[in-house]
């Protein structure tokens, strides 16, 4: 696992208990990247469990079948936002966990794929640790396609592979923002607002690729992925905790 290029030594870990609301949730972690940026930030590592959101990049916004797409998403309990990283549409809901690192960076840009690798490979390896069969790699059909994508194997029919957590990034001058969706229970509602939005949107994709972690292993929880996530990222700088309200005044 090829290291990132960081600055950090010390991750303050931020668990946010509540919602802040789905559009204030993503804004949220943008309004930290720019405080990252002003040097009003230290390394921090945020986790929280959204409000149930489909979150369609910009390509999809300016396709035909938007309107209908987002329609179909309030339809069935989802508010559609537009994030401002890339992608295609990707829904979550309380049964996943967000976790959203941001850093201040004298050169942010310079280490962006090899993030992309390194945290993809930390969070297969925490999935692992709590008994998942996890890898990093595209699966065919996937939505929100990605090089660097995690999936789960069910070990009784290793050709059943679902994608488990998507990410993203983005960097500016002097920060970057790394977030995860990790997506631990309750995957049905989650393929039936890809399936109609993907429907709407005319893209194409196999809705079998879409699960949760708890498909593979049953009984497996939020905060049981949670710990093992930051369990992971104590390997990688030592970690302090926060105290999320701070964040907020």
């Amino acid at each position: 696992m090829t290291a990132p290029i960081t600055d950090a030594r010390t991750l303050t870990v931020m668990r946010q208990g509540a919602s802040l609301g789905a559009a204030e949730d993503l804004d949220f972690g943008i309004e930290l990247l720019n405080r990252a940026r002003r040097g009003q930030l230290e390394p921090t590592l945020r986790l929280y469990r959204p409000q149930p959101t489909v979150a369609f990049g910009q390509r999809d916004a300016k396709l035909p079948g938007f309107e209908a797409a987002a329609r179909a998403c309030r339809t069935l309990g989802f508010e559609p936002l537009v994030r401002k990283a890339g992608g295609r549409a990707a829904a979550y809901h309380q049964g996943t966990l967000v976790v959203d690192h941001v850093e201040p960076h004298h050169d942010a840009i310079a280490g962006a794929k090899s993030r992309f690798d390194y945290f993809g490979q930390m969070l297969a390896g925490a999935l692992r640790s709590v008994g998942l069969h996890a890898a990093v790699g595209e699966i065919p059909g996937e939505y929100c396609p990605g090089e660097f994508s995690v999936h789960g194997v069910d070990p009784e029919f290793p050709a059943h592979r679902v994608k488990l957590v998507g990410t993203a990034q983005r960097v500016v001058s002097g920060a970057w923002l790394f977030s995860s969706v990790v997506v631990v229970q309750d995957s049905a509602p989650i393929r039936e607002v890809l399936t109609a939005s993907y429907e709407a949107l005319g893209l194409d994709w196999d809705p079998a690729t879409a699960g949760a972690a708890d498909d593979l292993l049953p009984g497996l929880d939020v905060p049981a992925v949670e710990e093992a996530i930051v369990k992971a990222y104590a390997g990688h700088a030592e970690l302090r905790e926060g105290d999320f309200r701070t964040l907020l005044g």
